[in-house]
C-alpha cells in the first residue's frame, strides 16, 4: 500500500521531484519505491524517455485501481476504529428518485430510533448508479428494483408492490374495473429511462410482450409528475402504483388482470469484508417502513371513494430473499 501511495502522487504530479517533496522524502527512495513496485507488476508505470514524465498504458490503467485499493484500505481503517470506540459512523445510503417524502422521513426516524450511533447519508440515485457505486466503494448500502446481478452483492428483505396502468380519463378503458395487459395493444408506453433500472426496464417489456402488449412508441419521462403530463396529453399509457396518479384528475388509475407487474425492492450491499456493519440493518429498516408505507397507502386507498375508482391499488408483500 506504501509503493502504491506513492505511485498516486507521482501519477497526479508526474515529477518525481515534486512528488518526493509533498511525500516529505528523498527523491531517491521514491525513485526505487516506483521501480520496485513497476518491478512486482512486470509493467512500465511511467515513460520516462521525454523530458517530461508521463503515464504509460499500464499506468493509467494501475491509477484508478490504485485509488479505488487506497480509499478503501482507508476505509476499513475508520471503520475499525469507530467500531473500537463503539461507533458506526457515517452509512452512505442511496435511495430510488421515486422514494416518497414520507417514505424517507420514516426511514430516517426509524434508523435514528434504532441505531442513534449512526449517521445516515441519503443520497437519490437510480439503481444502476447504486450498483456502480457499490462496486466502487462509492455507497454502503442501496434501495434497489430487481432484478439485479447479485454476484458481489448481500441482498435484505424484498418487498413487492404490484403496478396498475394510468389511462387518460377520456379513454374508453377507463369504464373498466380493471385492465388486461392484451387490452392495451396499440397504445404507446410512457416509461421510466432505462438507464434508472436497466433490469426492471427489461422485465416490464418483456412482460408486456409476453402478455400481448407491444407499444406502438416508447416515451421516456423520469419525473412522476412529466409522466402524467405525457399520459393525459394522449401520448401514451404508464404503469404505476396508484397513489399519485388519483391525485391527477385528468387522468385514471386502473389495476392489471392477473397482476403481471410486481416491483420488487431490496437492500444491496457489498459481499466483501468491507461491507459497513450497519448496512444488513439498514436494509432491514428500509424493508419494514416500505412495507407499512405502502400497506398504510392501501387502507387509506380501500375507504369510499369516486364512482370510477378501483377497488384497491395495490398489494404488498414481504419476502425474504434467500
Amino acid at each position: 500500500m506504501r509503493h502504491l501511495r506513492i505511485f498516486v502522487v507521482v501519477a497526479d504530479e508526474l515529477h518525481f521531484s515534486r512528488a518526493a517533496d509533498q511525500l516529505g522524502m528523498a527523491q531517491p527512495p521514491l525513485s526505487q519505491a516506483v521501480r520496485r513496485l513497476e518491478k512486482d507488476l512486470g509493467a512500465d508505470l511511467f515513460d520516462r524517455t521525454h523530458r517530461q514524465v508521463r503515464l504509460t498504458a499500464a499506468g493509467m490503467v494501475l491509477l484508478d485501481e490504485a485509488r479505488e485499493l487506497l480509499a478503501r484500505e482507508a476505509r476499513l481503517r475508520t471503520l475499525a476504529r469507530r467500531a473500537g470506540d463503539g461507533g458506526l459512523g457515517a452509512l452512505r445510503a442511496g435511495v430510488p428518485p421515486d422514494t416518497t417524502v414520507a417514505t424517507l422521513s420514516s426511514l430516517l426516524s426509524a434508523c435514528a430510533e434504532q441505531s442513534p450511533g449512526l449517521t445516515v447519508d441519503l443520497q437519490e440515485i437510480t439503481t444502476e448508479e447504486q450498483l456502480r457505486l457499490l462496486a466502487s466503494g462509492g455507497l454502503d448500502v442501496g434501495l434497489v428494483h430487481q432484478p439485479v446481478d447479485t454476484t458481489e452483492l448481500r441482498l435484505g428483505p424484498v418487498v413487492c408492490a404490484e403496478l396498475g396502468v394510468v389511462l387518460p380519463r377520456t379513454s374508453p378503458l377507463a369504464r373498466l374495473p380493471e385492465i388486461a395487459l392484451g387490452d392495451l395493444s396499440g397504445h404507446d408506453l410512457v416509461l421510466f429511462p432505462r438507464a434508472q433500472a436497466s433490469g426492471w426496464y427489461d422485465r416490464i417489456l418483456d412482460t408486456c410482450r409476453v402478455e400481448g402488449f407491444v407499444p406502438g412508441r416508447l416515451r421516456h419521462a423520469s419525473n412522476p409528475e412529466f409522466l402524467l403530463a405525457l399520459v393525459h396529453a394522449g401520448h401514451g399509457v404508464a404503469f404505476d402504483q396508484g397513489p399519485v396518479a388519483r391525485k391527477e384528475p385528468h387522468v385514471v388509475w386502473r389495476p392489471l388482470a392477473g397482476r403481471p407487474l410486481v416491483r420488487r425492492t431490496t437492500g444491496a450491499w457489498p459481499a466483501g469484508r468491507s461491507a459497513h456493519p450497519a448496512a444488513p440493518h439498514f436494509a432491514e429498516l428500509a424493508a419494514g417502513v416500505l412495507a407499512r408505507d405502502r400497506t398504510a397507502a392501501l387502507h387509506r386507498e380501500e375507504r369510499p371513494g369516486p364512482p370510477d375508482g378501483p377497488p384497491r391499488p395495490w398489494s404488498v408483500v414481504y419476502e425474504e430473499s434467500s
